[in-house]
């Protein structure tokens, strides 16, 4: 393994050591209008823009998502804790998933514990789901580690001009598998939900 290489996975795996999320207690407990939702969103997700320039939501998409039932419309044009949750879901959710899919999901979150006072609340759901997926960041960087170290190994008999180029897209091509699969059953487990019949 060269020292280039060598740099490429330690990148990889230093970043995701740094995927983070937006933590309850940074959640103010007043409610915000517009301008400070972005803002706010804005500062806590920067880390996960692949761009400097790339925003994270924009007031078009917040008014969208209310449009289209994705997020309860606010009161007073303000936002509360539980819009700010379900606007992280969504802004995740996005990335792999159609409006269609997202809805079919958050739905009954939304009509169930959103603004709910007894039993669980929507801040319990997002805590509970947000240390499960805390607690997959190490498996996740072993798996990441175990298909690079394969990625290396292909292509061996190529010319040393080309083995870098292929044995990356090999890389790309073996994470692009799994990502595929796992929206594959996503996808399905949607379908299920929103077709109980299936």
């Amino acid at each position: 393994m060269t020292i280039d290489t060598k740099d490429i996975l330690n990148s990889i795996l230093a970043s995701i050591s740094r995927i983070d999320y937006i933590k309850t207690e940074e959640i103010p407990n007043i409610d915000l209008y517009m301008d400070q939702v972005t803002t706010f969103m804005e500062e806590h997700l920067a880390a996960s823009k692949r761009h400097s320039e790339d925003k994270i939501l924009t007031k078009t998409m917040i008014n969208n998502y209310a449009k289209n039932h994705l997020l309860p419309p606010p009161v007073k044009k303000k936002y509360s804790r539980e819009h700010l949750l379900i606007l992280t879901f969504i802004y995740y959710f996005k990335n792999i998933l159609s409006i269609n899919d997202i809805q079919v999901l958050l739905t009954p979150l939304t009509e169930k514990y959103f603004s709910q006072e007894d039993g669980i609340q929507l801040t319990d759901i997002y805590e509970d789901i947000m240390n499960l997926e805390l607690s997959q960041i190490e498996p996740l960087a072993k798996d990441v580690t175990r298909k690079f170290n394969k990625s290396q190994e292909s292509f061996a008999d190529a010319e040393e001009a080309d083995r870098e180029f292929l044995q990356k897209f090999a890389f790309i091509c073996m994470l692009s598998f799994d990502v595929y699969v796992k929206k594959q059953v996503i996808e399905q487990l949607i379908d299920h939900m929103s077709d109980p019949a299936n």
